[in-house]
């Protein structure tokens, strides 16, 4: 029985729905409350027993390899004024037993091609892949959830969820049969198809395990639309030959490449901070109230 110990992050998207934010710092180190997207993507992978954490990243991506590196002279900074609790959070951000790997996808030729430059890592072993840009909040966290169905199935798990018919252009789109409440078997995918020509609502969203015989088929993937080799295609191609589960995760997504998501994602973290939920509960009712005379006007 396989189990699940290396995780492939594809961080070298250049974040263009963020510009200008964006420009000169990765989208995946945006900050949602206190900890950047990546890191808790990190933390997910982490939390599921997963040890090698292999970053397939590209240019002006080094401030990811910075945050998961030692940090010297901050932490000599903060040790001689006695900041403690600082010194924790910054020497915490990631276990030691941990190993982080960083690949350059030198051409950005789309999703399927950073998948597939993690191969020499990864090698014969089943994977996760975690899109940082989806954030997830589960207990157990989403992909934990999905490593279990991994051991008992040993086959790629695909996580998913039911959007709205007049979205399905902005996603993988799959057609199943139900085998259980939260779990079915992925009889076909579609990428981005029209609302019209979408053979469900089920949608493929930020989480994957795979089995390394993806790579053989991303190697044969044509280019499609913008000269990019999508992992959608591979997927299809692997399924032929595979059985491919769709699992209907436990938790809340959000969509942390769109503002309306990311926004969404700072008020449900910043409500369950701990040292912030009480001051900012008041703040968000206050607006509440400015929204109510809004609508009375």
């Amino acid at each position: 029985m396989k189990r699940i110990t290396k995780a492939v992050f594809p961080v070298a998207g250049l974040g263009s729905r963020f510009l200008p934010a964006t420009k000169a710092s990765p989208k995946e180190m945006m900050p949602v409350v206190d900890k950047p997207l990546i890191q808790y993507a990190v933390e997910e992978a982490v939390a599921a027993g997963i040890t090698d954490m292999v970053f397939i990243t590209g240019r002006n991506k080094r401030a990811i390899e910075d945050h998961f590196d030692k940090a010297y002279e901050l932490e000599a900074e903060l040790a001689a004024h006695n900041k403690d609790e600082l010194l924790s959070l910054v020497q915490e951000v990631i276990p030691g037993h941990i190993n982080c790997i960083y690949i350059r996808q030198s051409v950005p030729l789309g999703l399927g091609h950073a998948v597939l430059c993690a191969r020499p890592v990864v090698q014969d072993e089943p994977f996760a892949v975690i899109l940082a840009d989806d954030l997830m909040d589960g207990d157990p966290p989403i992909i934990q959830q999905m490593a279990e169905v991994f051991q008992r199935h040993q086959c790629s798990v695909l996580a998913v969820q039911d959007v709205p018919r007049n979205r399905t252009r902005q996603y993988g789109i799959v057609s199943s049969v139900p085998l259980a409440d939260d779990l079915e078997q992925v009889n076909g995918i579609v990428e981005k198809p029209k609302p019209e020509d979408a053979p469900s609502t089920l949608a493929v969203v930020g989480r994957y395990i795979l089995t390394p015989r993806i790579f053989d088929y991303l190697e044969k993937v044509q280019a499609g639309t913008g000269g990019e080799i999508q992992l959608t295609d591979g997927i299809a191609a692997l399924m032929r030959d595979e059985k491919m589960l769709a699992y209907r995760f436990k938790g809340t997504r959000y969509d942390c490449g769109s503002k309306q998501g990311y926004l969404q994602a700072q008020v449900a973290f910043g409500l369950k901070h701990a040292e912030l939920y009480e001051e900012f509960s008041a703040y968000l009712n206050t607006l509440d109230m400015r929204c109510e005379g809004c609508r009375d006007k």
